[in-house]
């Protein structure tokens, strides 16, 4: 088996590196790199750790031939292009979790230096200052926190404002209200958080949706004297928006861990007695560097060794429980996506997918992606991970079912795919075993495996001894043949498992029988 290869070009803790090395692969650190620099050497290896410093291009990944995954050793991945990366088949994970703690501690920490004028008292006292009347505080128990943004990071900042005495008030679209209730945020619509807090901390990603979320319009909603605290991502708010509310007074103070260009050194906002800034260390703590080494690598070896992603941003979520419930599934909707490839001519123009039984409680969306794989598989570099891309190029239709009530079988796979013509397919596990049970809705049980003849006939004797003869002729062996008909003496269907392969002569000599109409031969 190809030993992995990983890159490191960023600060990446040694326990990380260890469960790496300790699961065989070859680990190599290079420093800090530019696209140029990257796009030179990234040629050999699998996987790819950045942290925000590096920026991972197009060109960086349409040179890394042989990348499978690229992971960010942290949250934000702007730094990334997740576009060309999904394109090319590379899944793009982060470490959400490592740095949860560390986050929120450093938002809270913002807060009540915020509050309590506490950097600015140190800098003037330090500087022979006594200016005790200057620095006249503002009390947070019962002030009402604005928390937009309510994954992990929002949900500690709400747990830890809620244990000092604040109210706290949410937004987050993509949050059920339910979800969160234990914690005791009240949820609010966008406007009706803006106008009614007094402080906002932002807890959500940079994207072309919240790009500059915070401008003018949104300022002028807010209560006079608010408190404006980012620990997120810059971008999110528009500096020069900001800087024209803290002149007129408009907002109260504001805490920056982040800027829209990073890193930055100089910035009218630094001119402000009432602006807090760092430079981005929400995650820079010992322990959270650790914490999202080991996530990251545990993360990177799961995927590779046990087909088990997590955290990845252009690919589904698989669970443990989940990948062994559909892990039979996904080897068969592969097969079954190869087969019918196979028996049809011609570009595809849509692909209809029925799942019925027990299945349908899952998240299926590997399913159809392995699926989609086995219908597009003579395309370059086809995957799970940009399947769906493809498809869409090729303007190709996808329909999706569920039946929650099963026929005969207790779970049932069945794909309709079309052009000018339309061939289906139906496939099971009996045991634990493969079988196709269903093809153009004739009843057969056939194992989607090696090569297989498949015969289009009518219902008449002497087919099974015609084509046994042929191919007995050429020393091939059957393994394995099922029969199916829809009535007596009308259409019918023979599907053969073959030990060895077929030439064309012997395919022409089969469809010389009157009664096959039609010959194909598919390879799995």
């Amino acid at each position: 088996m190809k030993r992995i290869k990983v890159l490191i070009t960023e600060p990446f803790e040694k326990e990380g590196k260890e469960i790496l090395i300790k699961e065989g692969f070859e680990v190599n650190e290079v420093g800090k790199v530019s696209p140029e620099e990257l796009k030179n050497i990234i040629l050999p290896y699998d996987v790819l750790i950045v942290r925000s410093g590096t920026k991972v291009t197009k060109e960086v990944i349409e040179k890394g031939e042989n990348l499978k995954i690229i992971g960010r050793a942290g949250v934000g991945l702007d730094n990334i292009d997740i576009e060309a990366a999904t394109l090319n088949g590379v899944i793009v994970m982060n470490a959400p979790e490592g740095n949860t703690i560390s986050a929120a501690e450093h938002t809270i920490g913002l807060i009540f230096s915020l509050a309590r004028n506490i950097p600015i008292a140190n800098q003037t006292l330090k500087n022979g200052k006594w200016e005790k009347k200057k620095f006249l505080g503002t009390e947070l128990y019962n002030k009402t926190l604005g928390i937009i943004g309510l994954g992990r990071i929002g949900r500690r900042v709400a747990s830890i404002a809620k244990g000092i005495g604040m109210k706290v008030i949410g937004y987050d679209p993509y949050v059920k209200e339910e979800e969160i209730r234990e914690l005791g945020i009240t949820m609010l619509n966008f406007d009706g958080l803006l106008k009614q807090s007094d402080i906002i901390t932002f807890h959500l990603p940079l994207t072309n949706e919240t790009y500059h979320l915070i401008k003018d319009k949104e300022f002028e909603m807010m209560k006079d004297g608010v408190m404006i605290v980012n620990c997120a991502r810059g971008g999110i708010i528009d500096e020069q928006a900001l800087i024209r509310y803290l002149k007129n007074g408009k907002v109260k103070g504001a805490a920056l861990d982040v800027f829209e260009n990073e890193p930055i050194e100089s910035s009218p906002l630094f001119e402000f007695e009432n602006v807090i800034v760092t430079p981005h260390l929400g995650a820079s703590t010992k322990e959270a560097q650790v914490s999202v080494a080991c996530q990251l690598a545990t993360q990177i070896v799961d995927a590779i060794k046990k087909k088990i992603v997590k955290n990845a941003v252009n690919f589904p979520a698989l669970d443990e429980k989940t990948y062994e419930k559909l892990r039979r599934y996904l080897s068969l909707g592969e097969k079954i996506g190869l087969f019918l490839r196979q028996m049809l001519d011609g570009d595809l123009k849509s692909v209809e997918i029925r799942y019925s039984g027990e299945i349908v409680d899952y998240d299926l969306s590997i399913l159809r992606a392995n699926i989609l794989v086995g219908l597009l598989k003579e395309e370059k570099k086809v995957n799970p991970i940009n399947v769906l891309l493809i498809m869409k190029e090729k303007g190709i239709k996808l329909v999706e079912k569920r039946e929650k009530n099963p026929s005969e079988f207790t779970n049932l796979i069945t794909v309709e795919v079309k052009n000018s013509k339309t061939v289906s397919l139906s496939g099971t596990l009996v045991g634990n075993e493969e079988k196709i049970v269903k093809i153009d809705g004739f009843s057969v049980e056939a194992v989607p495996e090696g090569i297989l003849l498949v015969c289009y006939n009518e219902d008449k004797p002497g087919i099974m001894g015609y084509i046994g003869t042929v191919i007995g002729n050429k020393g091939i062996n059957i393994a394995s043949m099922t029969l199916g008909r829809k009535r007596k003496g009308g259409p019918a269907i023979t599907v053969l498992n073959l030990d060895q392969e077929v030439d064309k002569e012997v395919l022409l000599k089969i469809k010389e029988f009157p009664a096959i109409k039609s010959v194909r031969l598919v390879r799995i």
